[in-house]
């Protein structure tokens, strides 16, 4: 868990203590990456992020400064909580070696699911190729996420592609709330079954569904 993640987690826990700037900040990060996961970076509102983290609209603005510049710090937490779950599914030690590496990473993938609005914010991003500070962050992160399988995971660049290629299926799915027809369309079921064979009831139980739009 990024130090982020970490001081929000923290500060909902006493809700009687005053937070320092740091946790407030993250707690406006956390809330604002289910605010633009929902609605998108056209979509959202600095006024709704507030509502979402307690806060008010002018005290975002002034720590912000722009909704953009809001986007940005999201899509940077975003990339970091990504990155950590990749690089502990990495170094964690897997006795009996019945969970390859590969493995790893992809549920490491899919448990990102509970942290709402992660995928969906990055899969945003990435349409926002034209906003010139906006396209630039995403760009850099999403080659990041390419370096990371090149040089810390060890793979090939078919091998790569393919992780990448898997990874924006499932975000692809989670933004087209596509669960919703699980179980009623046979198409739908059998992406689904082939996408989670080891997480399928999890990820049906957290995933967003259509009418869960704040």
């Amino acid at each position: 868990m990024t130090s982020a993640a970490t001081s929000a987690t923290d500060a909902t826990e006493d809700p009687g203590r005053r937070l320092s700037s740091d946790e407030r900040r993250a707690q406006i990060i956390l809330a604002a990456l289910t605010i633009f996961g929902s609605r998108g970076y056209e979509g959202a509102t600095t006024d709704q992020v507030a509502r979402a983290a307690g806060v008010s609209q002018p005290y975002v603005v002034r720590l912000f400064g722009t909704k953009e510049n809001l986007f940005l710090a999201t899509i940077e937490f975003a990339l970091e909580r990504l990155l950590a779950a990749f690089r502990a599914a990495l170094a964690a030690s897997d006795e009996g070696g019945e969970r390859p590496v590969g493995r790893r990473i992809g549920e490491a993938y899919v448990d990102l699911i509970e942290v709402r609005g992660l995928h969906q914010t990055l899969a945003h991003a990435y349409l926002l190729g034209s906003n010139p500070a906006i396209g630039a962050a995403a760009r850099r992160g999403f080659a990041t996420v390419w370096r990371f399988f090149r040089d810390e995971m060890g793979l090939d660049a078919d091998e790569a592609r393919e992780f990448l290629a898997e990874g924006m299926l499932i975000s692809t799915m989670i933004g087209l709330r596509i669960v919703d027809d699980y179980g009623s369309d046979p198409q739908i079921t059998e992406l689904f079954r082939a996408c989670f064979p080891n997480k399928l009831p999890h990820v049906l139980e957290v995933l967003p569904r259509s009418e869960h739009r704040l």
